[in-house]
């Protein structure tokens, strides 16, 4: 088994944390995004789509896609539970986990990818308006994250998940992003201390 990872890339991020999390060493593959590695025939061959991370079984079954990867691990080594421990759990984390995609962690990425002057050569067209308007976007879930946090120590509830990492992992894109951060969201602020301070952060 080995992973074929991207770096500081805010998925191939979340898979490590994961990891980390629940105690998990898996070989990695190090691809370097910076250089176009993600492009060439070993990950192509691998994944169509050009996209990291991926994870190769030692039978050659490949998994793609972040969560799917999360999930494999998930079902393998249950504790710490991180995507929830019965059906309304799971569902809670779920949902949670998608609003942090969807809502943080996707207008971040776009606003990286089309307003950022690196990614000409990686999102074309390279639309710089769009990129600009995904910034509001991002800013206003994180207000709406601050007042959520006023109820509760994580996202989805009382324990770490899987949709703290991709929050945290989104508001850590933002700096690259230029998507500046609303500091007077003080509930926020308190769980982004928090969740950072952990030891997995640092994978």
């Amino acid at each position: 088994m080995k992973l074929f990872d991207g770096g500081r890339a805010p998925n191939p991020r979340r898979v490590r944390i994961f990891l980390a999390e629940k105690g998990v060493e898996v070989p990695l593959e190090p691809i370097d995004m910076g250089a176009m590695e993600h492009r060439s025939q070993k990950v192509t061959a691998r994944n169509p789509l050009q996209r990291l991370p991926v994870l190769e079984l030692d039978d050659g079954t490949i998994i793609s896609e972040t969560v799917a990867i999360c999930r494999y691990f998930e079902e393998l080594n249950p504790d710490p539970p991180l995507m929830g421990i019965d059906a309304l759990d799971k569902a809670i984390v779920e949902m949670w986990s998608r609003r942090m995609e969807l809502h943080l962690l996707m207008p971040v990425a776009q606003a990286f990818r089309h307003a950022h002057p690196a990614m000409k050569e990686w999102e074309v067209p390279q639309i710089p308006e769009w990129g600009e308007a995904n910034k509001p976007k991002a800013q206003k879930t994180l207000r709406w994250m601050d007042d959520e946090l006023k109820s509760r120590e994580f996202i989805a509830g009382d324990r770490f998940t899987i949709a703290d990492i991709t929050a945290m992992i989104s508001i850590d894109f933002m700096k690259p992003a230029r998507v500046p951060l609303p500091e007077d969201c003080d509930n926020l602020m308190r769980w982004y201390k928090a969740v950072s301070a952990r030891p997995s952060a640092k994978a």
